[in-house]
């Protein structure tokens, strides 16, 4: 049926325009849904490539799962705050070396804890007794070791399983390996931190695929001033609605047309998806034709987990000068870890990361309560500690524009969902953390993709137009990096 003039009128109002200068009705143009990393990045490098582009975003403020927060007086990191792998190989170094940002080096390559080093720490038992730090690195040496068992249950078994079963599969054989006593609880204790590195529990984390991801070298840095300038880089000069949350999406051969809550509708060429998987989960998002069975198995059957962030801000320091400070316990879920953000940026400030399905029950609580729950945590270790002054709280599980902190690899489910989700339909591109197959759960990933899923867009509308130069240069190709990232490690 063909539209009405009014309703005409009202699409090519919709058009995107780059800094809101008219152009010529036919020129090529995008919508990207999503102001988070991905989405930032391909509306800037399609601007860049004097693409017209549109992004709607429905919080309002940018950055998705980077969110900054200067409440504190400071900033701090409610979301994603670590760089994995400071080095030149990381698509975001030269971006975050050009702005000058410090990182605070929390590791090297090969840490046992992945975004830590057996360094600088110091880990507690319910009673507040300090466990040896000979223990601790002779049970972290324990936990390689199993690690490095279950790759031979992998091997002898075609079918998947959990991390926890594969677990109990290395005790059954290799009984010298159980731990007792307090022992046992460090043991608890590091698989609770490789809980929060997938943000799930270990019963639900794939022994085929946990380690499929590629790590880059150079550690893992903090981003010690937030993510925040990052993202505000990458958005300036680019026409982005806030308060626009995308409710449906039509895509015809030649365009597409985006709805948002209030009604309103936007065309363009092509639409690039950058939205949280536990959105794409969630189906707030209507796609008309329906997407096809095999991008749907994707997005339903990759894991999306939780890890959270109270943080807590005290008057004064009390606790010892270590990066992070750990309560073990006889399970996983009963464990903490606190973030010592004093050693990286000079401010007084613990930071309580609970992940799974402690993170779920935490989420039902109040700020309130969930802040005085991890003091309480807090007060296990350290008795005499003192209140906090002030808190804040994530809840990414329950916020209705992310329903999940990150993918991850969930049992019996194939590494390639990634790259299934990845993969265009038609004049719909997908980008974000949860469609890198190399760098899943990452900022550096979201980046990435983003950047993947602007060339293929730019491509796709230029070959529409007839105006596709195959001779120029791929979008998002940085010069060398020639200014050093500035890192510390005291």
């Amino acid at each position: 049926m063909e539209p009405t003039d009014k309703s005409s009128r009202q699409l090519r109002r919709g058009l995107c325009y780059s800094n809101g200068a008219r152009r010529q009705a036919r020129s090529p143009s995008v919508i990207v849904i999503g102001a988070g990393m991905a989405g930032i990045a391909a509306a800037h490098a399609l601007r860049e490539a004097s693409i017209q582009v549109m992004v709607l975003e429905s919080r309002d403020r940018i950055g998705g799962r980077v969110h900054t927060d200067y409440s504190f007086g400071f900033p701090v990191d409610l979301g994603a705050s670590w760089l994995h792998g400071v080095s030149k190989e990381n698509p975001l170094a030269p971006l975050i070396s050009r702005l000058g940002l410090p990182l605070y080096r929390t590791s090297g390559d090969n840490s046992v804890l992945y975004d830590h080093d057996l360094e600088s720490y110091a880990l507690f038992d319910m009673d507040g007794r300090q466990v040896p730090q000979e223990l601790v690195t002779k049970v972290g040496e324990a936990f390689e070791c199993i690690l490095k068992e279950t790759d031979k249950v992998r091997l002898e078994h075609s079918d998947d399983m959990s991390i926890s079963r594969a677990f109990s599969i290395v005790f059954e054989r290799r009984p010298e390996l159980r731990l007792d006593g307090i022992a046992h609880k460090v043991l608890q204790w590091y698989l609770c931190r490789m809980e929060g590195w997938f943000a799930a529990d270990a019963d639900t984390i794939s022994l085929k695929s946990w380690d499929q991801e590629e790590l880059l070298p150079g550690g893992h840095g903090l981003m010690v001033r937030g993510y925040l300038p990052v993202i505000n880089t990458l958005a300036k000069g680019l026409d982005i609605r806030l308060s626009h949350r995308v409710t449906k999406i039509v895509r015809r051969y030649n365009g597409v047309k985006v709805t948002v809550e209030d009604g309103t509708t936007f065309a363009a060429d092509a639409v690039i998806v950058a939205v949280p998987l536990g959105v794409l989960k969630s189906k707030i998002i209507n796609f008309e034709p329906k997407l096809p069975e095999w991008k749907e198995a994707a997005i339903d059957d990759l894991g999306v987990g939780i890890e959270n962030k109270i943080i807590l801000h005290f008057d004064k320091v009390f606790w010892p000068n270590v990066e992070f400070l750990g309560v073990v316990a006889e399970t996983t879920y009963d464990c903490s870890y606190f973030l010592n953000l004093h050693k990286a940026t000079g401010h007084s400030v613990l930071v309580y990361m609970p992940a799974g399905q402690l993170a779920r029950d935490i989420e039902k609580m109040s700020d309130e309560a969930a802040a005085n729950f991890a003091f309480m945590q807090l007060r296990k270790i350290l008795p005499e500690a003192s209140a906090p002054i002030q808190y804040l709280v994530s809840r990414w599980g329950t916020d209705i524009d992310t329903l999940g902190s990150y993918s991850y690899d969930a049992v019996g489910k194939a590494h390639d969902l990634y790259e299934r989700l990845r993969i265009p339909v038609d004049n719909l591109f997908f980008a974000g953390e949860a469609t890198s197959m190399s760098y899943p759960g990452s900022i550096h990933g979201a980046f990435s993709t983003g950047l993947k899923a602007a060339e293929d867009c730019r491509m796709r509308v230029l070959e529409r137009y007839g105006e596709l130069d195959l001779f120029q240069p791929v979008m998002g190709e940085e010069a060398s990096l020639s200014v050093p990232l500035l890192i510390s490690r005291m």
